[in-house]
């Protein structure tokens, strides 16, 4: 199937539209304000900041999970080289695959390769524009009893506002499994990937939200880029295979 008749290569670019859509339309609206006060009451935010078990649940564990992910991934990348450089030390006469392979060589080192830099490029990407923005987290704004000005992206990057909130930084830590869902060794289940990838990010999304850390808008975006930069990788990588499966 070719290019010209098959726009699953431009799905990315679909996805990056629908990023800046809601950029434009949802950050620094009512509907932000009106989803935080349903986290906000009397002066507190639903949960406290560092309230266990949720702190454990939502932040500490995901984010623990996914930089051993990544720590095993580059270990399986570098298990890979060492193996080809020493063929022979790996010979097996009875053509079974020792533990050591089993473990480290479950994908294609190109898919490996692929999801490493996908965990490691959208949150990566994310904090740089978080950098950037310099918009407020809610709990820093005085419609919630903070300090600053509820202002919009342009007049925050003008403003050089202390504040750095969008897009939510460690919900895209989950969005980034959205590269699990674009291997072809895992095409079958892309669907499912999506959805409980989804389920994942918004967990750690909602959580921030509840000690008012971000807007749902934070985290919408946050979503959509993180999909847009997996899929675009994803054509990079897996042209051949992307063309088949869309």
């Amino acid at each position: 199937m070719t290019l010209k008749d098959n726009s699953t290569d431009w799905i990315w670019l679909k996805l990056l539209c629908l990023t800046i859509i809601a950029t434009l339309t949802l950050e620094h609206s009512q509907l932000d304000i009106s989803i935080s006060q349903l986290f906000y009451s009397n002066g507190h935010w639903l949960l406290a900041k560092g309230q266990q078990p949720y702190r454990f649940i939502f932040y500490d564990f995901p984010k623990a999970s996914l930089i051993l992910l990544g720590i095993y991934l580059l270990l399986t990348l570098l298990y890979s080289y060492w193996r080809n450089r020493r063929p022979s030390a790996y010979a097996d006469p009875n053509n079974a695959r020792s533990l050591p392979s089993k473990i480290f060589t479950w994908l294609p080192l190109r898919e490996i390769s692929y999801l490493l830099l996908v965990i490691i490029l959208v949150p990566s990407i994310i904090a740089t524009l978080k950098g950037v923005t310099h918009v407020s987290c809610p709990n820093n704004l005085i419609l919630f009893d903070g300090n600053l000005a509820y202002l919009n992206i342009w007049q925050n990057i003008l403003a050089k506002t202390p504040a750095k909130c969008f897009p939510a930084a460690h919900a895209s830590a989950g969005f980034a499994l959205y590269g699990l869902a674009y291997l072809p060794s895992l095409q079958r289940y892309r669907s499912r990937i999506i959805i409980t990838v989804t389920i994942l990010g918004w967990s750690m999304g909602l959580y921030k939200m509840s000690i008012g850390d971000h807007f749902f808008s934070h985290t919408l975006v946050s979503m959509l880029l993180s999909w847009t930069l997996a899929c675009a990788l994803a054509v990079g990588f897996f042209k051949t295979s992307f063309n088949k499966i869309g």
